[in-house]
């Protein structure tokens, strides 16, 4: 069950000119509940009656994580809190990634890297074969990578303008991994059908995401993506956050979410 409590600001630390992050002091309970892809509703001051839902970048015993970007007035009043500062939080909140499996790229484009840091302890410490395939808009938004580097295998790097790792998408990256995995068919006498494909998880802009759907699609290989979607109330009442599925139904991303598996997903939305 999500836990509504007043929670102090442990560290505040600003991770370059447009993210921030900041560690909560949540309390056993809630970090007890939480697994990688949930996220938090934040209160934003006392004027603001909607509250913001962050991801959760990654957790200890008793502290969460989060780290987002100004994207408007509420945003950047949390970009103002300081350590010791109190924030009224609601969480963890949603379905997040299953990270069950044996080996898995985590993917994060932009503002969707943080809660794949999470993803990638969070499986690594499974003792899975984690790799990172990791987009940013250019060196100056370049976060986190050093911790990737920490729990990950291998991890690429990839900016729209090429400033920092190459230039491109980070759809080119996970083209790559994929081309370059073993075959799992069991049609070789090399493998035998016993090699374990990878899962990829992504986290990142629509677009992004439904890119990279469509390639693990042609590579017949399982993804998981979460979804961002404005969001009222966080668990399901307000129905804002509702998005299509494939099948024709409509789920919603607080309650249902935000992680779904790519198949269920109608792109075409």
């Amino acid at each position: 069950m999500p836990v509504q409590k007043i929670c102090t600001i442990a560290e505040a630390v600003r991770l370059n000119e447009f993210a921030y992050a900041l560690t909560l002091d949540v309390g056993e309970e809630m970090a007890a509940q939480t697994s990688c892809g949930q996220f938090v509703h934040i209160k934003c001051g006392e004027s603001r009656l909607l509250r913001r839902p962050i991801s959760i970048c990654d957790w200890g015993k008793s502290t969460l994580r989060v780290v987002f970007e100004v994207r408007g007035e509420g945003t950047r009043w949390l970009s103002q809190r300081k350590t010791g500062d109190a924030l009224d939080v609601l969480g963890p909140l949603g379905h997040g990634f299953d990270v069950s499996a044996k080996k898995l790229l985590v993917v994060g484009g932009g503002i969707g890297v943080p809660p794949m840091l999470g993803a990638a302890k969070a499986a690594a410490a499974l003792g899975a074969e984690v790799h990172a395939a990791l987009g940013f808009r250019d060196q100056g938004h370049r976060m986190l990578t050093e911790a990737f580097a920490e729990c990950c295998r291998s991890m690429s790097v990839i900016s729209d303008d090429g400033s920092t790792g190459r230039k491109g998408f980070v759809t080119e990256l996970v083209e790559e991994f994929l081309t370059a995995q073993p075959c799992v068919s069991g049609d070789c006498a090399s493998c035998s059908g016993k090699l374990v494909p990878p899962v990829v998880l992504a986290c990142g802009p629509k677009a992004m995401l439904k890119a990279v759907a469509g390639v693990c699609a042609a590579h017949g290989v399982d993804c998981q993506v979460s979804l961002e979607e404005r969001m009222g109330c966080g668990v399901g009442a307000c129905l804002v956050c509702a998005c299509d599925m494939a099948d024709g139904h409509r789920k919603h991303v607080c309650k249902d979410g935000p992680v779904f598996n790519a198949k269920e997903v109608d792109w075409n939305d």
